[in-house]
């Protein structure tokens, strides 16, 4: 897991303290970290720091240290240690999508919530085949991936189209008068 940086900033005087040191390095490698929380209890940590340089990304240039957390094993390297957590990252990505995508409803049925999860994840799947069999550049090798054909926000906004055209949108409200209001769409 990504550590978060305690203690003072490099750029502060005295210089850097606590999980902020290992900011500071200019090469990969391995260290041990005693946490300490407020009731003094202590947990000590193995700390795998990866620097790689920026090559421009963000529009930055020079090194990025990444530093992570772990306990209970030995990575063979910090390679596979960053490579480990970009597939997290992915997941993440995927739950993120999925709520996009999901049904929202207040019904405390489990059965129809789990329906609507499982319609959300077939969408994205879906979206996700799309982009590798029909979106896609084929190039000797491996196939180009190009998101920007079809974002999944358009996908979303294009099922709601079809879902309005389908059964309909009440754009009237009817008040407590005797008067019809007509919404502006």
């Amino acid at each position: 897991m990504p550590v978060v940086c305690h203690g003072r900033a490099p750029k502060q005087p005295g210089g850097p303290t606590g999980s902020y040191v290992f900011r500071t390095w200019k090469t990969s490698g391995w260290a041990e970290y005693t946490l300490t929380d407020a009731k003094q209890r202590t947990a000590t940590v193995s700390i795998c720091v990866k620097c790689r340089n920026y090559r421009g990304e963000w529009k930055r240039h020079g090194r990025q240290a990444l530093i992570y957390a772990y306990w209970g094993y030995r990575p063979p390297s910090p390679d596979s240690v960053f490579t480990t957590y970009r597939l997290r990252f992915g997941i993440e990505s995927s739950y993120r999508q999925l709520h996009e995508g999901r049904i929202r409803t207040t019904t405390r049925r489990p059965e129809v919530r789990l329906l609507y999860v499982g319609i959300a994840l077939v969408l994205r799947n879906l979206w996700v085949w799309l982009h590798y069999a029909v979106l896609s550049m084929p190039r000797r090798g491996s196939r180009v991936i190009l998101l920007e054909r079809l974002r999944w926000e358009t996908l979303l906004l294009w099922l709601l189209h079809v879902a309005e055209e389908t059964y309909g949108v009440a754009d009237v409200t009817y008040t407590e008068r005797d008067v019809e209001y007509e919404l502006a769409t």
